[in-house]
């Protein structure tokens, strides 16, 4: 049996508009086995929100899943109707937001909203299902339980309210958490305290997480695996350690340079020029190469894509043949 429990391959989205077809993601394909997590890393605009979007069944009109497919344990869900998504999403796909509060209803306590969400998902009766609210609540480390679980979210400071929304995640034991900047919203002890909570979840209870974040430091001590995206496209994919040791891709190279180091006496922390482009100007071939300094005539020309099927590889005409065309780079 295998233990793959998100498969997804050549997934596009794109987003109609007056002025053209725009693509948010183009050709991505990743795996997510069970227990493992893997990181999905850039900056804003990457596609790595849409990404989680689409797995979700969560993309707002008139966005939608052009080509490509999404499987879970098998299952194809990419193609599934909003009544039958509904299905999937709490029970067998968990999802934590960036924002607590806006997962949160301020209106109702939290283990009415725990109980509420267990038994939707659940055949457990009222009374069981409080019981349940209170072993998670536990289980992600809040104290105090008998006590906590009358209080309002308002009553919680901001690390316990994204407690809760894991334990919420939780509820009906899914196969696949897709955490979205799960920690931006926090303070960077609070940081460490829930990425390693997600981490031991993880591992316990043989869940797969897809962690979204701009932070490659929260993807260096989290993470299993990391897939490195920009402009919608894959730019790199493979272990963490072989990743953030040796980067393949310069996007990479870069987004490893600009975080501090407590080990190197370095002056000055690396910048990359420029930004991430806008979806209607994405240059053609590689979407990085004017902000590359290694970019010659083959990366403007030919757009540089991981081999079907690869685990590991960078999407750059250097990474894969050594040079990047007989001409002179830029």
């Amino acid at each position: 049996m295998s233990d793959v429990v998100l498969d997804v391959q050549n997934l596009r989205v794109e987003f109609p508009t007056r002025k053209g077809v725009l693509t948010a993601v183009d050709d991505i394909s990743l795996q997510i086995h069970r227990g493992e997590i893997l990181g999905v890393v850039g900056e804003s605009g990457a596609g790595k929100s849409m990404t989680g979007m689409s797995i979700l069944g969560l993309l707002e009109p008139p966005g939608r899943i052009a080509a490509g497919t999404i499987h879970l344990s098998g299952d194809r869900i990419d193609d599934l109707d909003d009544r039958a998504m509904q299905a999937v999403r709490g029970r067998r796909i968990g999802a934590i937001f960036q924002d607590p509060l806006t997962s949160l209803n301020p209106l109702f306590r939290v283990g009415d909203q725990l109980v509420e969400t267990i038994r939707l998902h659940t055949d457990l009766d009222k009374r069981q299902a409080r019981e349940r609210a209170k072993e998670l609540m536990r289980e992600v480390g809040i104290p105090a339980v008998e006590e906590r679980i009358d209080s309002y979210p308002h009553q919680f400071s901001g690390g316990m309210r994204q407690r809760i929304v894991i334990a919420l995640a939780l509820c009906a034991e899914p196969e696949l958490i897709v955490a979205d900047e799960p920690t931006t919203a926090l303070d960077v002890s609070i940081q460490a305290q829930i990425t390693a909570l997600l981490k031991r979840l993880c591992r316990e209870r043989g869940t797969a997480v897809m962690l979204v974040t701009h932070d490659m430091g929260v993807i260096a001590e989290t993470a299993d695996r990391v897939a490195v995206m920009y402009a919608g496209r894959l730019a790199e994919i493979g272990e963490v350690d072989d990743v953030v040791r040796r980067p393949r891709h310069p996007y990479t190279a870069g987004l490893m340079g600009s975080i501090p180091s407590l080990r190197k006496d370095v002056e000055e922390l690396q910048m990359i020029p420029g930004s991430m482009p806008r979806l209607n100007a994405i240059p053609p071939g590689c979407a990085f190469n004017p902000r590359c300094a290694h970019a010659g005539p083959r990366c403007r020309s030919e757009v540089p894509r991981i081999a079907s099927g690869e685990t590991t590889g960078a999407a750059c005409w250097l990474a894969q043949t050594g040079t990047v065309d007989q001409g002179e780079a830029a």
